[in-house]
């Protein structure tokens, strides 16, 4: 049977040409563009967009403008895209074949991701920056999320596998597990069962900083 024809980068959404007003790319940090990761790991498992989209909650037109660098899921979307790939979340972020048993990243050698979408193609007006991605093996996904003073409040909520770590480095944060939510400020940790639905907002009038762990 003859498989649909996928949507290409403009089909369905005119994402592309929104206004970047989500953060951008810090002074010596590129935006790191994961979308042909994402497309070229799928291809070579002979997945469709519709493949990817059932595992995520996506549609595959959104899908499809991750694909073409137009925008960027979030970190919760982007661990169930490494599932239904069957590869970890780290893989998007590799460059070359090295894999080492330690990893030091400079500060100006973070993969940054900009542009975040929500699964209902609003934008979240958030950035992370991948702090590590070359340890093979690996247990954890560490990330620098920065929440602009733009951002708008999540419009869903996100769930995913393993476990995820929470640390406010500055500004604060709200953070809502199913129907509890948490002002957090800058100090306060969380720690949780990613399988819980949850999502995570700036409190206040100025940009915060999260540390987000992924544990695998």
């Amino acid at each position: 049977m003859p498989r649909k024809p996928e949507p290409g980068p403009t089909e369905a959404l005119s994402l592309g040409s929104a206004p970047d007003d989500g953060g951008g790319a810090a002074a010596g940090v590129e935006e790191f563009e994961i979308g042909p990761k994402i497309r070229a790991l799928r291809l070579a498992r002979g997945l469709t967009l519709q493949d990817v989209a059932r595992e995520t909650g996506f549609s595959p037109a959104l899908i499809s403008q991750v694909e073409h660098n137009n925008v960027s899921p979030p970190i919760a979307t982007l661990a169930k895209i490494a599932r239904a790939l069957r590869v970890k979340v780290a893989s998007f972020f590799e460059e070359g074949d090295v894999r080492r048993r330690f990893e030091v990243v400079r500060a100006d050698q973070r993969r940054k991701v900009d542009r975040v979408m929500s699964r209902l193609g609003s934008r979240h007006g958030y950035a992370y920056d991948a702090l590590a991605f070359s340890v093979r093996n690996h247990k954890m996904s560490p990330f620098l999320l920065t929440i602009a003073k733009e951002s708008e409040t999540p419009d869903s909520l996100y769930t995913h596998e393993g476990e995820e770590f929470l640390l406010v480095l500055s500004g604060r944060a709200e953070l809502q597990i199913e129907e509890d939510r948490f002002e957090l400020d800058a100090g306060d940790s969380v720690y949780l069962d990613a399988g819980l639905r949850h999502s995570l907002a700036r409190l206040g009038e100025e940009e915060a900083k999260v540390l987000a762990i992924l544990c695998h």
